[in-house]
């Protein structure tokens, strides 16, 4: 983000289609985009007999694709603001569609992680979607459209799960990463064909120099949190990389201050609203995660621990699945609150009902369709707060810079989900229960988790209650100086 002045882009491209079109394909490719994220998981113990490696080597299959999306989300946000949202969004499934193809043609290690990292770098999609939607759709459906956007991730996470598992037991495991990449072609020409490119391009000159600190300090902090637990909290690597990231990033800061284009614009994301919101997005990353640890591992677990349900994989995943689908039924429900009372009460309202869902798993544990009922109240709320972040984020920054301050917020809700994974593996690892000649996570010790991730939504909604409430004066005054949603599309077809 920069203090660059927008300027539009070449004239003489056709005219943009239908609004409905735009939303659909791009619905569409977050979701894709999703799926890839939770490719692996039901070939995650079987990778070290696949790749003839370790488990600890094969880990960084999944571990790979998290840090290059940590790193890419805010550099493509950037490039799009200054170079064309389109044009990246398009890379970005690219990446995807080469990475698959990797991993595809892979039965060894390396290339598997590689092929898993190019998939991690498509993962600003949903950000560069969201800010092509401020760029072209008129102000009146920017809400229900970015609602639908954002509740794409959650789909895409939800009915992953099952889809992966289904290929996994039926066809050999490549079939993962081909179905990945047919998605991906068909995502690809789908935004090539219906996508226009944004109208709104900030120019200058892209700092390298801050793409490389930041990427050296999220790579550093990321890792210690990730790998924390297999190297030990305590050990030289873990705290001498957790050392690092907090020099690095400081420095980083510092840097970003003193540059006259920078990649993030500290001072724009120092606004009250945006600090705060993104703060929260920490917190609603850290609930939303939870549940995606805790329940397929209790469906999974043998009837005989007591408390375990003794589901296949694939069962756990369609346990899961009607939580994506609800977050997609209620985007429109979550953009008329928004529209009515403010995204800032979508956020607080949200975060309540994730807090309400989790209260509930953690006194119904017992039958399958008491994770159902639970996974579907954290859906609804998921899908609300997902919908006021963006919103929250676009009320106050200039359209020339929506690109890279959704990227931010996305990436806040990763670094989220990824302590909440270091977390549940802490509580896990130390709160267990012997079965035989075996260690298992303890009930209790499910529970604990289930209560954090309620504690996180509770916090979310101490910290949105904090979101200054901007006035309807302030909002026109916005409005009319061209940063409001959807005034760049007005403007360029007038």
């Amino acid at each position: 983000m920069s203090d660059a002045p927008a300027r539009p882009a070449a004239t003489g491209t056709p005219a943009p289609p239908r609004p409905g079109a735009v939303v659909a394909v791009l619905a569409f490719s977050g979701i894709v985009v999703s799926l890839m994220q939770t490719l692996v998981i039901p070939i995650v113990g079987q990778l070290p007999q696949y790749l003839d490696a370790p488990a600890s080597d094969t880990a960084w299959a999944v571990t790979a694709t998290l840090l290059a999306a940590a790193v890419a989300t805010p550099v493509v946000g950037r490039l799009g603001d200054m170079y064309g949202k389109r044009r990246m969004l398009l890379l970005s499934m690219t990446m995807l569609v080469i990475g698959s193809v990797v991993a595809g043609l892979s039965d060894s290690l390396v290339p598997v992680i590689v092929g898993r990292a190019l998939q991690g770098l498509s993962s600003g999609v949903i950000p560069l979607g969201i800010s092509i939607l401020r760029d072209e759709l008129p102000a009146e459906r920017l809400g229900s459209a970015t609602a639908m956007i954002s509740a794409s991730l959650g789909v895409g996470g939800a009915l992953g799960l099952p889809a992966a598992a289904l290929i996994a037991d039926n066809l050999d495991w490549h079939a993962l990463f081909w179905t990945s990449a047919a998605l991906g072609v068909v995502a690809l020409v789908m935004v090539a064909f219906l996508v226009p490119e944004s109208k709104v391009r900030t120019g200058g000159r892209f700092d390298v120099v801050g793409s490389a600190g930041m990427a050296a300090g999220l790579v550093c902090l990321l890792l210690a949190i990730s790998k924390g637990g297999d190297w030990g909290w305590s050990s030289g690597t873990t705290l001498g990389l957790s050392a690092a990231a907090v020099v690095v990033l400081v420095a980083w800061g510092l840097f970003e201050l003193r540059v006259d284009q920078p990649l993030v614009d500290l001072r724009s994301t120092a606004r009250p609203q945006v600090l705060v919101t993104n703060l929260a997005s920490v917190a609603i990353g850290f609930s939303m995660f939870s549940m995606s640890l805790v329940v397929p591992q209790l469906l999974q677990l043998p009837e005989r621990t007591g408390y375990g349900l003794g589901q296949s994989l694939l069962a756990a995943g369609l346990v899961m699945a009607p939580s994506g689908l609800v977050m997609m039924a209620l985007a429109p429900v979550s953009a008329l609150v928004s529209r009515a009372r403010g995204p800032k009460v979508t956020l607080m309202t949200g975060a309540l009902v994730v807090a309400a869902g989790y209260g509930l798993n953690v006194l119904l544990m017992d039958q399958v369709w008491h994770f159902v009922l639970a996974s579907c109240v954290i859906g609804a709320g998921i899908g609300f707060t997902y919908g006021a972040m963006p919103a929250l984020i676009m009320g106050v920054v200039p359209a020339s810079e929506t690109g890279a301050a959704n990227s931010l917020n996305t990436l806040m809700r990763s670094i989220g989900t990824s302590v909440a994974s270091a977390v549940a593996g802490v509580v896990l690892a130390q709160m267990t229960t012997r079965f035989g000649t075996h260690a298992l996570p303890s009930e209790g010790g499910f529970r604990t988790v289930l209560a954090l991730g309620a504690g996180a939504a509770l916090l979310g909604f101490a910290v949105a209650a904090l979101v200054p409430r901007r006035s309807a004066s302030a909002v026109e005054a916005h409005t009319v100086a061209g940063d409001a949603p959807g005034a760049a599309a007005e403007a360029s077809r007038a």
